[in-house]
């Protein structure tokens, strides 16, 4: 079980990786600027959780999570190579499937640590939402998290259904939180899914 949860960990942070190598790539930066938002993007969610839970953090004990960015970044390059535009929803795609990938896991690491569930939701949302945040902040976006569509909410989902799974069977735990977490991020980007918005009755 402990090495299905690792390899979905590296998962996470390869596919964030790729989001992160794509922004890079839309923003015509070097292979510096590409390194530094696919890392910031892979790693920045995971480094935030486990400074605030005051744990080692995790790739500078394990520095196969470097390597999995590199890997993940070079090979993404090499598909650029051939690729003359990137549309927006590559990037929007890769992004929730990654946020699927920590929203579970950070959720996960929490657990293990020894935290109470409630905790371990807000830090899968942390885990899989600061990276992306991260990114997009040192590209001069407007972060994701911040625009109209269900972002953060959907990591909460997700990491809630792992949440309340895992006591019973932590593999259908970690597919049921990556799967509604996925699904509802894509409908959210496809149908404008979001949540309401105080107004002031001047605007009407």
């Amino acid at each position: 079980m402990e090495l299905i949860f690792y390899w979905t960990d590296h998962a996470g942070v390869a596919v964030f990786a790729v989001a992160g190598t794509l922004l890079a790539f839309r923003k015509k930066m070097d292979g510096f600027g590409v390194l530094v938002l696919a890392s910031a993007t892979a790693i920045g969610g995971g480094t935030t959780r486990d400074l605030i839970l005051g744990l080692p953090v995790f790739w500078t004990h394990d520095p196969v999570y470097l390597y999995t960015i590199i890997i993940a970044a070079l090979l993404t390059i090499i598909w650029l190579r051939f690729k003359a535009y990137i549309p927006m929803n590559t990037l929007m795609v890769a992004d929730a499937i990654g946020l699927a990938f920590f929203a579970t896991m950070g959720a996960e690491k929490t657990l293990s640590a020894g935290f109470p569930p409630f905790i371990a939701i807000i830090m899968g949302t942390i885990s899989a939402c600061f990276g992306g945040m991260l990114r997009d902040v040192l590209a001069r976006d407007i972060p994701m998290v911040l625009k109209s569509e269900l972002y953060a909410t959907t990591c909460i989902i997700g990491a809630t259904v792992y949440v309340v799974l895992v006591p019973y069977q932590p593999l259908v735990a970690l597919a049921a939180g990556m799967t509604s977490t996925l699904l509802i991020r894509l409908g959210a980007i496809k149908f404008n899914w979001s949540l309401p918005v105080f107004r002031d009755h001047q605007d009407h």
